[in-house]
């Protein structure tokens, strides 16, 4: 079971399963989350070998999606569903393999293509800590020696009381070829999805559009203006405020 932060309570409106990106978990989301919660349940997921959720030498996206419907079906009811990155291929393929449990679909800034690029260099920089002696984030970030812009965020996941990352890294390195890929999925989603992507990102490119039509040919597209990859991070009001206005169409 994926452990699962919640906001909000139930209404007479779908609830929302937020998925988040590698590296990431539900606590990154935790101000867009609330915010949202204003009209609807939230429901943000700890992805498996992130945060607090299992650990399993397993971590492709059929299964990931798995994980993602087994949290509906906890839930009793089909839910809107909103991914980033890693967790919004996840989203993708659930949608695709088990449309009857997703309402709304949102996918933030990526697409349902392999990517060139790999994210070893940020697990090198992890495994650069010595967990057995670091006394604080500021001696592991130093250890790390991870661009400084994304340092901040990776250590997020270090459990420093307990001498850990929350990240299965081992899992993560091992799987990183079918991270950046995506799977061959026979299916098509026809609920209304909303691409949303960052002004300044080169995830979804005009290129990827016949792909994105033929499995979500209801889709409509939308960027965040001065927004990288980390659109959320980068804009989160505007992030909010086209989240919000989707779901709510």
């Amino acid at each position: 079971m994926l452990n699962v932060i919640r906001h909000g309570a139930p209404t007479d409106r779908p609830a929302l399963l937020i998925a988040h990106g590698l590296f990431g978990s539900a606590r990154n989301w935790g101000v867009i989350a609330r915010r949202l919660s204003d009209t609807r349940e939230v429901l943000a997921v700890d992805m498996r070998n992130h945060g607090q959720s299992f650990h399993d030498p397993v971590h492709d996206y059929p299964a990931m999606a798995r994980d993602l419907a087994g949290a509906i079906e906890d839930h009793g009811s089909p839910v809107d569903v909103l991914g980033h990155s890693m967790g919004g291929k996840a989203a993708m393929v659930l949608a695709l393999l088990r449309p009857g449990l997703v309402r709304r679909l949102v996918v933030l800034d990526i697409a349902p293509v392999a990517y060139g690029h790999t994210q070893m260099p940020s697990i090198e920089a992890m495994r650069r800590v010595d967990l057995a002696t670091v006394g604080s984030r500021a001696e592991a970030e130093a250890q790390m020696q991870a661009d400084p812009a994304l340092a901040p965020f990776l250590l997020q996941s270090l459990d420093l009381a307990n001498r850990r990352w929350r990240l299965n890294l081992d899992a993560l390195e091992a799987n990183m070829a079918t991270a950046v890929g995506f799977p061959e999925v026979v299916g098509r989603f026809d609920g209304p999805t909303l691409f949303l992507s960052g002004e300044l990102s080169t995830y979804v490119l005009p290129e990827h559009r016949p792909r994105i039509k033929a499995l979500f040919p209801n889709a409509r597209f939308v960027r965040v203006k001065g927004a990288g990859h980390w659109v959320h991070a980068d804009r989160p009001r505007e992030t909010e405020a086209a989240v919000r206005a989707f779901l709510d169409a």
